[in-house]
């Protein structure tokens, strides 16, 4: 095994990990420095082998998704003076990139990978359940606020000092006619 520099820790990689098109990816630049190759090389490997990465493996940035990623993540400001247009890898198509570049430690790092987009899956199944509760919440919030309002209304007639319409009285009266 090689020695602890050489590994990249899933936190690194976590922080990597974008939301584009709905999708949870990561760049190939940040890719390729996590698997400790060039991004010309990856992106070489790649090409040669299209047939493995499907379109839910691997996409194309369009220019104005390229210049939202340049200006939301410091890191990648060199891709700025790039012509090409980068790639995003999914979870799968990383892996897959892994096994292309058959290097020892594109398969070591590629596990790091999978933990960290697992991570990041479990942390937004996580966000899922919590909206899921405040909204329950706030359900059950509206029916209290309507039961309180019609509390506040009945004590309203209650505490109104007009005095109840003039009823018929039963029983025997002397205003006969």
């Amino acid at each position: 095994m090689a020695n602890s520099k050489s590994i990249v820790k899933v936190g690194k990689i976590q922080q990597r990990i974008l939301l584009i098109r709905g999708e949870k990816v990561i760049i190939d630049a940040d890719l390729a420095e996590a698997y400790g190759v060039p991004t010309r090389r990856l992106n070489e490997q790649v090409r040669r082998n299209l047939k493995r990465f499907p379109g839910d493996f691997m996409f194309q940035l369009t220019s104005e998704e390229k210049a939202e990623v340049i200006a939301n993540c410091d890191h990648l400001e060199k891709l700025k003076f790039s012509k090409a247009l980068p790639l995003a890898f999914t979870e799968h198509g990383a892996i897959m990139a892994a096994s292309v570049l058959n290097s020892q430690k594109a398969v070591e790092v590629s596990v790091f990978v999978v933990r960290a987009f697992v991570q990041l899956r479990e942390v937004l199944a996580g966000h899922k359940e919590i909206a899921r509760k405040i909204s329950q919440l706030e359900r059950k919030l509206g029916d209290h606020d309507q039961q309180i309002m019609v509390l506040i209304e009945a004590i309203k007639q209650l505490m109104d000092p007009k005095l109840p319409p003039k009823t018929r009285r039963i029983g025997f009266s002397n205003d006969c006619p």
